[in-house]
């Protein structure tokens, strides 16, 4: 399909969901029908009706957040072609919130975020591409700003960017919402979530959080159109395009791009979700269910993924099952996750995974994140006050076994101030996943480094 093509489909795409959409109410700015009295009574008696305007308000937020974090590699791994004295790193965000509300029929959210971060292993990192450019390629380094590359619309600037350090600002919210009587459209930059997985969360193929992640107040925001529609008793329908650019050329590409759609229904206590999609020339279906299991909560998502292409496998299964449940302790609150993970597309060797291209293609947007294939991980929650609470998660990967510990603290000094004070280790042999292993039969090991942080996030 030529790149012609594609842009008329998108914007008959666009044209046939505000065609479908009912008219605008009007009854903010219209006369009323009073049978009860002639035109003339009704101009005397009561009073007309307002400016259109005066149907629009907006509300506005947000949140300065800054970050430290000290960290220290280890000799034998890569980073040790750098120097492996304590790194210490930090950044600022500020995020700025907007949401315009236009009547009854819609409202405008907007969200402008400007960060500055830097540190020791941003300028070694750098180091280590120029050393080991594969590295880079396989989205294995991270600490890399966000990019709007592969978007449909450009709302990320550079303002200063050296080795050591980065200043960006970007538009992560641009959405305008549609509020007809039968469901739902929203057009512009935001974030959707499906899926029932709360670590690992493979049916969320658009921008999903790591599991590792400890902040989780927003997703970074994908350009798309969705819709949703109420199906009386059969559900809710939500369809979704997610158009993208191929990075080296810029033209919005069918094989970069997504399509997909979801039914949620319920069937007495229990609820279920059936999809189906393209995801970047991928076919793409999934289920997943949600119900109890006495007093806990039970989730379980199969997603099964047909691969375009010749790349060594035809397809691949991943496979969320997780069970929470919530408690009182020594007169404390106590809240607890297990979950179990499975995706065939990993592999034993690393080494060779961090080469496949189906898994590294995947590390670097930002939707994959691990090399194996079984993981069974948990998550406590101690209320030590209503205002401190304790986290612990622990990801193992079952078969080395090596793992992911992150211990953390939460305290709300007041309504407006937040600290978080936490660290992530790392434990296993060498040649495990989280213990290090080698990326081409020798040399240097692929090892994480442990971490501590403090983090402190002021709303307004």
């Amino acid at each position: 399909m030529t790149i012609e093509k594609k842009s008329r489909a998108f914007s008959l795409f666009l044209f046939l969901a505000f065609a479908l959409m009912e008219p605008i109410p009007s009854a903010s700015w219209a006369l009323s029908d009073d049978s009860s009295g002639t035109r003339s009574q009704r101009s005397t008696d009561q009073q007309g009706p307002g400016p259109w305007y005066e149907g629009i308000r907006a509300e506005w937020g947000g949140h300065f957040k800054l970050r430290g974090m000290a960290s220290r590699p280890d000799e034998a791994s890569v980073y040790g072609r750098t120097g492996t004295e304590t790194f210490y790193d930090g950044s600022t965000e500020a995020r700025l919130k907007s949401t315009l509300f236009l009547g009854d029929w819609g409202y405008l959210e907007t969200h402008y975020e400007a960060i500055i971060s830097g540190g020791d292993t941003r300028s070694r990192g750098r180091e280590l591409e120029r050393i080991f450019p594969q590295l880079s390629r396989q989205g294995v380094l991270g600490g890399r700003a966000p990019e709007d590359d592969r978007r449909f619309m450009d709302l990320t600037k550079t303002i200063d960017e050296y080795d050591d350090h980065i200043i960006y600002h970007r538009l992560d919210r641009l959405s305008l919402t549609l509020l007809p009587g039968w469901g739902l459209v929203r057009i512009g930059r935001q974030a959707v979530t499906w899926g029932n997985g709360l670590l690992f969360n493979p049916m969320d193929m658009f921008n999903p959080f790591s599991p590792t992640d400890t902040e989780r107040d927003y997703k970074t925001g994908d350009d798309m159109l969705v819709t949703q529609f109420t199906m009386f008793d059969l559900g809710e329908l939500q369809l979704l395009i997610v158009p993208r650019r191929e990075p080296w050329s810029g033209s919005v590409e069918e094989d970069q791009s997504s399509m997909a759609g979801k039914l949620h229904f319920a069937r007495g206590a229990s609820e279920f979700d059936i999809m189906a999609g393209s995801h970047y020339g991928d076919t793409v279906v999934g289920f997943g269910t949600r119900g109890y299991l006495k007093d806990a909560a039970a989730r379980i998502d199969l997603l099964w993924s047909r691969l375009d292409g010749d790349r060594g496998k035809d397809s691949f299964l991943s496979i969320v099952a997780n069970v929470d449940y919530s408690w009182v302790w020594w007169g404390r609150n106590v809240y607890g996750l297990v979950e179990l993970y499975y995706n065939s597309l990993g592999r034993d060797s690393y080494g060779e995974a961090i080469r496949d291209p189906n898994i590294s293609e995947r590390i670097e947007r930002g939707e994959l994140f691990i090399l194996g294939r079984l993981y069974l991980s948990g998550h406590l929650r101690v209320e030590a006050h209503p205002l401190f609470n304790l986290y612990l998660t622990v990801i193992n990967n079952v078969k080395d076994p090596s793992g992911i510990i992150q211990p953390y603290a939460l305290w709300d000094v007041r309504d407006d101030l937040q600290v978080t004070v936490g660290g992530t280790g790392y434990y296993g042999g060498t040649g495990t996943e989280y213990g290090g292993f080698e990326l081409d039969g020798g040399g240097p090991l692929l090892k994480p480094s442990p971490s501590a942080y403090v983090r402190f996030t002021y709303f307004f």
